[in-house]
């Protein structure tokens, strides 16, 4: 027996493809992206109004005065320089751990009795070249060398220390150049310079991260090494650009440490590397990258700058402090996890 034709011929109204799939409206999408962002930060400024406010309750008479604010922002301005460098390399899915080794050298490098005797021009020239030099070196030994970026920055957080430890004899080197100290600690329209300097370096950085395509690609390389690579963006050569910019921004710190302390020593920018980390955490970059803001890192930094304030006039033991910062990166890091798990969920 035959069928008949019409048995087989799709009834009156039907399709025979499938359907699309349903989708959101992007209207629908949009607010979740950056109804979380937005969470993240007022919650940081509310912990820094609060922190802010235990301040003025525990010392009403010195917290609010126009010397201590200036001192805060002084204190924040070099570590705010090296967090900005290492919220690029964190958002790229990198690390490093020699921004302080790399600050130490640097500044030692350019106030040695050498170095001075060229004037103030090349002592800013070294310090700058020394800080690029050494974050080249740990892109190169990352993105070419393969090596893991917590083991060659570990190298350099050891050989820098030690190398600016070799350079000064584990002396002091006292400026003596009088136009740097002149600049660099003077004032520009009533505020000292080494602010004007965090701001304009926070400013050109917040620029290369979210208006360039540099900065578009260290967040692609973050988020997906290999999606980036297919895409045609050079993941090794921009890796090391990364971590040059990074060892570039603790050149620039060694700066400002030298003109606030008016020397240059193996031991400065100790713990920077901690201190940085942590504002660039506790400000919402991701540790394992491809999402971060700088916002985030200038508040973390001011947070902790803050904290460190409030222990200083308070005359507590900096352990204590130190314990309060460990708490707070733990929470920071515990609450990122959390985040991501309910993204993931939902």
């Amino acid at each position: 027996m035959t069928k008949d034709p019409s048995s087989v011929l799709p009834e009156a109204g039907s399709s025979s493809e499938a359907p699309p799939p349903r989708t959101a409206p992007p209207s629908a999408k949009a607010p979740r992206g950056r109804f979380p962002v937005d969470v993240r930060l007022a919650g940081l400024l509310a912990v820094f109004v609060l922190l802010c406010l235990v301040g003025f309750l525990t010392r009403p008479d010195a917290f609010f005065t126009e010397g201590n604010l200036s001192t805060i922002l002084r204190l924040a301005a070099a570590i705010g320089v090296v967090s900005v460098g290492m919220t690029f390399v964190i958002i790229s899915g990198g690390i490093d751990l020699s921004v302080g080794s790399i600050v130490a050298l640097s500044s030692v490098w350019a106030t040695t009795l050498a170095t001075q005797s060229y004037g103030p021009v090349v002592m800013v020239l070294c310090a700058l070249g020394v800080g690029l030099g050494c974050g080249l070196v740990n892109g190169v030994l990352v993105s070419y060398g393969r090596v893991v970026p917590f083991i060659a920055t570990l190298a350099m957080y050891a050989s820098a220390r030690g190398l600016a430890e070799r350079i000064s004899g584990r002396n002091t080197q006292v400026v003596r150049e009088a136009g740097f100290l002149d600049f660099f600690r003077g004032d520009f329209l009533g505020i000292p310079v080494l602010i004007w300097m965090f701001a304009l370096v926070f400013v050109v950085g917040w620029i290369l991260l979210n208006r360039t395509t540099f900065g578009r690609r260290t967040f692609a390389v973050g988020g997906n090494t290999e999606a980036a690579r297919l895409a045609g963006i050079n993941v090794k050569r921009h890796t090391a650009l990364v971590y040059g910019v990074a060892g570039l921004c603790c050149g620039i710190a060694a700066l400002m440490v030298v003109a606030r302390t008016t020397s240059g020593a193996s031991t400065n920018g100790l713990y920077y590397e901690l201190d940085a980390i942590a504002a660039v955490v506790i400000g919402g970059t991701l540790l394992s990258g491809g999402r971060g803001t700088l916002i985030g890192t200038l508040i973390g930094v001011l947070i902790f700058t803050v904290l460190g304030n409030i222990f200083t006039l308070n005359n507590l033991d900096t352990d204590i402090q130190n314990i309060a910062k460990g708490a707070i990166i733990v929470l920071a890091v515990l609450l990122q996890f959390r985040t991501n798990r309910s993204r993931k969920s939902t």
